[in-house]
C-alpha cells in the first residue's frame, strides 16, 4: 500500500531539489497532536522521533525508511522504482509551460479551438483562473507543476470526459523524446462559476510505458495475480496487471483492497491512497492531511484483520509532498517503510533502504523471480 505522498524527512541531496527542510510526516504532527494508533503500535514512530508520537517498546510490524535512489521525486519515478526500474535520468519538467512546437501540434491534432494557461500551476487554483474563459470559448486548460506531467483540465458539460480522454491520448502521442513527461492527466471538472468549481473523479493518468523487466510482468509469467487498485494500473500503462480496480479516493481504495485480500488471489496486490498527495499535500492542506492520515489509521485494523495467515502488508510512499511548505509541488524525502505479516517477525529495525526497489525485490524473492535492482529484506523478516 503506498500512502501517496506521506515522506519522512529530507534526503541529503534535498536542498539541490528546493527542498531543505522538507519532512511531510514529521510537519504535520507538529501541526497539532494527530492520533495514529495503529501505525504508531507498527513500528511507525520507530523510524525516527516524531512530535507527540513516542516510539513503543515492542511494535507489531518491522520498520525502517527507503531512499529514492532515483533521479526525481514524482509519482512515475517513485513506483517504478518500487518494481525495480532505477532513473538516473529525470523526467522533463517545464517551468515556463510547454514550447509552441507541443502546444501548435496538441491544438492541430486535437481540434481544439487553442489551450489557455500553459503554465505552472495548482489544478484548484488555475480552473478558478481560467474556467469561466474555458465555459465560455471551449478552450481546455493545460498547465504543469515542477513535477514532469502535461494536465489538461475541462468542464465534463464543455467537454465531456471520453473526449478530454482522446485528447490527453493524443497529447501523449506528441510528448516523446526531449518532450517525454512522466505523465498526461485528464483533470474534469464541473461548477457553475469560478468559486464553486470543483475536480471531480474522473481523472485519467496516461504514463509512459515503463521498461517491460519490471516486477509485475514477471510476476504476471509466473502464472501469479497483479491486482492493482487506484491509479496503479495507469502508472504502469497497464503492464503486468492482471485485474484494475477502480478506487478513486482513499476510502474506495482501502475498501477495494479489503475486498482484494478476500478474493484468493495469489500474488501481489498494489494499492495508493491518492487523497494524501492529490487533495492534501498539493494543496497545502496541511489539517486535511492530518485528518486523512487518522481516518486510514482508523480503517487499518479492518486491514489487518482480512490479511490471511501467509499474507504480508508492505506500507510506504512514493515521494514527499510536504502540505507546510511554500508551493504545491513534490518534496525530496525519505520514505516510511513498515511490515507486518500474521507470521512475520516483529520489531525487526529495516534501517535506511538504499533504494525503493528494495520493496519490489523482497516481493520478488518471495515468488521464485529476481529484478534488476534493490536488495531484498525477505530473510530480515
Amino acid at each position: 500500500m503506498v500512502l501517496d505522498s506521506a515522506g519522512i524527512g529530507e534526503m541529503p541531496d534535498a536542498a539541490a531539489w528546493g527542498d531543505a527542510g522538507a519532512d511531510t510526516l514529521g510537519n504535520i504532527l507538529k501541526s497539532r497532536k494527530v492520533n495514529l494508533p495503529n501505525l504508531q503500535n507498527l513500528g511507525l514512530a520507530n523510524i525516527r522521533p516524531l512530535t507527540d508520537l513516542p516510539a513503543v517498546e515492542n511494535p507489531t510490524g518491522s520498520y525502517g525508511k527507503c531512499t529514492l535512489k532515483s533521479n526525481g521525486k514524482d509519482t512515475t519515478t517513485g513506483h517504478w522504482e518500487m518494481a525495480g526500474i532505477v532513473l538516473s535520468k529525470a523526467f522533463p519538467t517545464f517551468p515556463n509551460g510547454f514550447p509552441a512546437r507541443v502546444i501548435d501540434e496538441f491544438v492541430s491534432l486535437s481540434n481544439i479551438p487553442g489551450v489557455l494557461g500553459n503554465v505552472p500551476a495548482s489544478g484548484t487554483e488555475i480552473i478558478k483562473v481560467h474556467g469561466e474563459e474555458h465555459v465560455r470559448t471551449g478552450k481546455p486548460i493545460v498547465y504543469t507543476s515542477a513535477d514532469s506531467v502535461f494536465q489538461v483540465a475541462a468542464h465534463e458539460e464543455i467537454i465531456p470526459v471520453e473526449r478530454l480522454y482522446e485528447i490527453c491520448k493524443i497529447a501523449r502521442k506528441i510528448l516523446d523524446g526531449e518532450d517525454k513527461v512522466g505523465r498526461v492527466i485528464a483533470r474534469p471538472f464541473l461548477g457553475d462559476a469560478a468559486d464553486n468549481f470543483k475536480r471531480t473523479e474522473n481523472r485519467h493518468d496516461y504514463a509512459v510505458p515503463p521498461p517491460p523487466d519490471n516486477l509485475l510482468p514477471q510476476l504476471k509469467d509466473q502464472g501469479l495475480d497483479v491486482v492493482c487498485i487506484g491509479k496503479i494500473a495507469s502508472i504502469y500503462d497497464g503492464m503486468g496487471v492482471t485485474e484494475d480496480l477502480i478506487a478513486k479516493n482513499n476510502e474506495q481504495t482501502i475498501d477495494q483492497t479489503i475486498n482484494a485480500l478476500g478474493a484468493g488471489s495469489r500474488g501481489l496486490i498494489f494499492s495508493n491512497l491518492v487523497d494524501f498527495d492529490m487533495l492534501y499535500g498539493h494543496r497545502r492542506d496541511t489539517e486535511g492531511y492530518a485528518k486523512a492520515l487518522e481516518h486510514f489509521d482508523n480503517r487499518l485494523p479492518e486491514i489487518l484483520d482480512a490479511l490471511n495467515d501467509d499474507d504480508l502488508l508492505i506500507m510506504t510512499a512514493d515521494h514527499g509532498n510536504d502540505p507546510t511548505k511554500d508551493g504545491s509541488d513534490h518534496t525530496r524525502e525519505y520514505v516510511p517503510l513498515l511490515v507486518y505479516g500474521k507470521n512475520a517477525k516483529v520489531g525487526i529495525d529495516l534501517g535506511i533502504r538504499g533504494s525503493l526497489a528494495d520493496i519490489g525485490q523482497t516481493i520478488a524473492e518471495n515468488f521464485g523471480v529476481e529484478i534488476a535492482d534493490g536488495v531484498s529484506f525477505l530473510v530480515e523478516i
